[in-house]
């Protein structure tokens, strides 16, 4: 080998080692490293188009990819169904989150699975559209991260797939079950449980159903302890009158955080 073509293939060396160092970030001490998990269904992992402000990493602000590792979080931060999955309120959660705590890491896990109804979010059960296990998978990704971080909040938005005369009046036990499950599981008995309320369109009436499903949600601070609720208020659809627009989830995000800082007193 000559010099020249020895040169080269050290810059070569050097720019995949730099690559990857930006890929795996250096993890800040566990108890500066706060964990939450995002779970629910499609407008939980999101939805809307993706621009570039959404690649533009936050050194503060990680995610925990399909492979179990820790990247910056860019969006899409899901994986659910790759060829519909986009922005989310997730990134905008962390953002905020990371100006409110200047000295920790936000890190996020991305478990949710579009157009699963609660009935696939217990253990062992089988989501034949997505080819997954809802809960299994989430508990098992967020172990994995809870190796390196610390549980800090549960973000979930789900309940439009059983606004229906079969599913919808059981919905409010349901939930409440699966908030002392994932407590449990994840040995957290009293870590914050957040819940979005569904979109509310006015091109999109909700029916009694729909409706019903929202009142399991404005109840569940006064059933379950530690738990709150963020509002859909004046949010736009992205053109189905299912899913936000990108700027509503990004909106949703934030008010999650905010909703978040006030349950945990920080604000």
């Amino acid at each position: 080998m000559n010099l020249r073509a020895f040169y080269l293939l050290c810059l070569a060396w050097v720019s995949i080692a730099a690559l990857a160092a930006a890929a795996t970030p250096a993890l800040p001490p566990k108890e500066r490293f706060q964990l939450f998990l995002l779970v629910g269904q499609s407008n939980m992992a999101g939805r809307g188009v993706v621009t570039p402000v959404d690649k533009v990493p936050h050194a503060r602000v990680l995610m925990l990819n399909q492979a179990g590792e820790w990247v910056p979080a860019i969006d899409p931060l899901h994986f659910d169904k790759p060829a519909a999955v986009g922005v989310g309120l997730g990134r905008s959660f962390a953002l905020a989150l990371a100006e409110a705590y200047p000295e920790d890491t936000i890190g996020l896990i991305p478990c949710a699975v579009g157009g699963s109804p609660i009935d696939s979010w217990q253990p062992g059960v089988f989501y034949p559209p997505t080819k997954s296990h809802p809960w299994d998978d989430a508990m098992r990704r967020a172990k994995l991260a809870v190796a390196a971080g610390t549980l800090k909040g549960i973000l979930w938005h789900q309940g439009e797939s059983d606004a229906n005369a079969e599913l919808a009046p059981s919905y409010a036990k349901k939930l409440g079950d699966l908030i002392h499950r994932m407590r449990l599981e994840l040995r957290a008995p009293n870590v914050p449980f957040i819940a979005g309320q569904l979109g509310h369109f006015a091109d999109r009436p909700w029916k009694e159903f729909t409706t019903q499903i929202d009142q399991a949600h404005r109840d569940l601070p006064l059933a379950v302890t530690n738990t709150a609720l963020v509002s859909s208020e004046g949010l736009k659809h992205k053109g189905d009158q299912v899913h936000f627009d990108a700027e509503s989830y990004r909106e949703l995000g934030r008010r999650y955080a905010d909703v978040y800082l006030k349950l945990v007193g920080k604000r």
